[in-house]
């Protein structure tokens, strides 16, 4: 295990980083917010693109104001067509990259979030999945019909199938409406594995300095496959990739 203690100095620069990074953060938010808001009476396009813009000044910031860069492994099993992806949830960082990745992404998340001013309403207009997770079984219900309506016009939809950002090295919790989706609608599902808990934190205010490693992996088809069989298929392929990208104790959080 690499000695990863640091000086006081040193954590104090980590600290005004992430923090100038914060306020770029807020920044960018308030400079494109009314563009994409705009953009929404024109189309989904020009309000998406407004909003790509806003996710590519991010992942600068990150980069060059923290020093948190990424490396992206299996980028040969990302399919042509759009598709269900399911993802390692550790960090906000993921919901940033994977928007930027791939294009024209939108996220399973609350109906409460879209009361959010601005944000929320950004996730209402530009369509995002959203669903009132109180409501039992009919959240399944409606995490099916509005996934099956956004990937039929060809957006990718993203789910974090443990339903909220993990600690690292926390025991998996992988639910079922996921595969429930990929099972009633044919649609495949695309794992991804990402370890960018390690360098922004669940409950850190730190953007620690490195690469984060996010690995897709070959896509799983529900044909065949029952819904318990699915979500063994996904976790076990997320998991053991986790396994090796994941290096414990990396920074003294």
């Amino acid at each position: 295990m690499a000695d990863n203690s640091i000086s006081a100095s040193y954590r104090a620069w980590l600290m005004f980083r992430s923090a100038v990074f914060w306020v770029w953060l807020i920044f960018t938010t308030l400079f494109f917010a009314i563009p994409a808001l705009l953009g929404t009476l024109i189309s989904f396009n020009v309000a998406y693109g407004v909003s790509s813009y806003w996710i590519k000044a991010n992942m600068w910031g990150l980069r060059i104001l923290c020093g948190v860069k990424w490396e992206v492994r299996g980028q040969e099993h990302i399919p042509a067509d759009p598709c269900l992806v399911v993802s390692k949830h550790q960090s906000t960082w993921e919901t940033f990259f994977l928007a930027y990745h791939l294009k024209h992404v939108l996220f399973v998340a609350k109906r409460s979030l879209a009361l959010i001013p601005i944000f929320g309403w950004m996730l209402y207009l530009l369509g995002f999945v959203l669903i009132d997770r109180k409501s039992g079984r009919s959240a399944i219900n409606q995490m099916i019909e509005q996934a099956s309506d956004r990937i039929s016009k060809r957006r990718w939809v993203v789910v974090f199938p443990e339903g909220t950002r993990m600690p690292v090295g926390a025991e998996p919790n992988y639910r079922i409406g996921a595969m429930k989706v990929s099972s009633e609608t044919d649609i495949p599902m695309l794992p991804v594995a990402v370890n960018s808990g390690e360098f922004w934190p669940r409950m850190g205010f730190i953007k620690w300095p490195g690469t984060i490693t996010v690995v897709f992996g070959p896509l799983i088809y529900p044909e065949g496959k029952t819904v318990d069989e699915l979500r063994d298929a996904v976790q076990d392929w997320i998991e053991g990739a986790m396994e090796d990208i994941t290096v414990k104790n990396r920074f003294p959080y």
